[in-house]
């Protein structure tokens, strides 16, 4: 028998969506910072077994949308509704309710199996987390209530235990083979981002979206030339920074990590660009991947 299925993850920013992703897959598809909307796309993750095949997906934390931008990542989270065989629910800690409440009535009239995680419970005590279990167990009567740490690997054995069990019966989807549906640039842009998050403040990182330009695999070395995009003329010179060396902080250390990740020499060439307003311009959004 072989079970096979989409799992989707969905929950406020800055729950832990991504950390437990990566968990599942063993590899780091999704990158991870403390900023709010730190991911922005729909990033499947595959996990195969002998007689299963988990498709895991990680989607962007549900926020009211103030520009066009947002409005096309919360478009993501709903698609995570209409293909799932499995829904998770993240929450943490000290969290009483979505910050949308038409996707919260999605979750509890949900027709299939859904697992409400409570999640960052290393941060917490005993009493509290049982209040917790009470508060969500009254709101999400259909849910299956699983406390975890996703960062400490608390329980997270556990709960693919329990994914693989609530899997529908079926043939694969994806070649055994594959971990992702999202092709080699996608970590190339999602790796020099994540930096972007880490090192800047403010509006800048939120005004930032990665285009590589060109890739090219040798036998030992991949060269890779990418174009960092802002809105205006003034973000421009606070990415670059001093004499370049912002950017070169940026370059230096996305090319270690995309070295560990493609297992190759890595030659990064990063450029700075402006172009106006792409957040709230449909053709440069739909350029970037996020309106279909």
């Amino acid at each position: 028998m072989h079970k096979a299925g989409f799992v989707n993850i969905i929950g406020n920013p800055n729950v832990g969506k991504s950390t437990l992703m990566n968990a599942f897959v063993g590899e780091k598809l999704s990158i991870i910072t403390s900023k709010a909307q730190t991911t922005r796309h729909r990033i499947l993750g595959i996990v195969n077994g002998e007689d299963f095949q988990v498709i895991l997906s990680d989607t962007p934390g549900i926020i009211k949308p103030a520009y066009q931008l947002q409005a096309s990542m919360m478009d993501f989270v709903k698609s995570a509704f209409e293909d799932a065989d499995l829904l998770i629910y993240m929450v943490e800690i000290g969290e009483k309710e979505l910050k949308d409440e038409s996707f919260f009535n999605k979750i509890i009239s949900a027709k299939i199996p859904v697992l409400l995680l409570l999640n960052k419970i290393d941060k917490s005590n005993q009493e509290e987390l049982e209040e917790q279990v009470q508060l969500w167990a009254e709101k999400v009567p259909n849910a299956e209530i699983i406390a975890i740490s996703a960062l400490e690997g608390f329980n997270v054995k556990e709960v693919f235990d329990k994914i693989i069990e609530l899997l529908p019966e079926s043939p694969a989807f994806y070649p055994k083979d594959q971990l992702t549906d999202k092709p080699e640039r996608f970590f190339i842009n999602e790796t020099i981002r994540e930096k972007i998050l880490i090192h800047y403040k403010k509006e800048i990182p939120y005004a930032v979206e990665i285009d590589t330009e060109e890739f090219f695999e040798e036998e030992k070395i991949i060269r890779v030339r990418s174009v960092i995009m802002v809105e205006r003329e003034t973000q421009k010179g606070i990415i670059i920074g001093h004499k370049g060396s912002a950017l070169k902080r940026v370059g230096v250390e996305a090319r270690k990590d995309l070295e560990k990740f493609f297992g190759k020499q890595i030659h990064l060439e990063l450029y700075v660009k402006v172009n106006k307003n792409w957040r709230s311009n449909s053709t440069q959004l739909k350029r970037f991947g996020y309106n279909k």
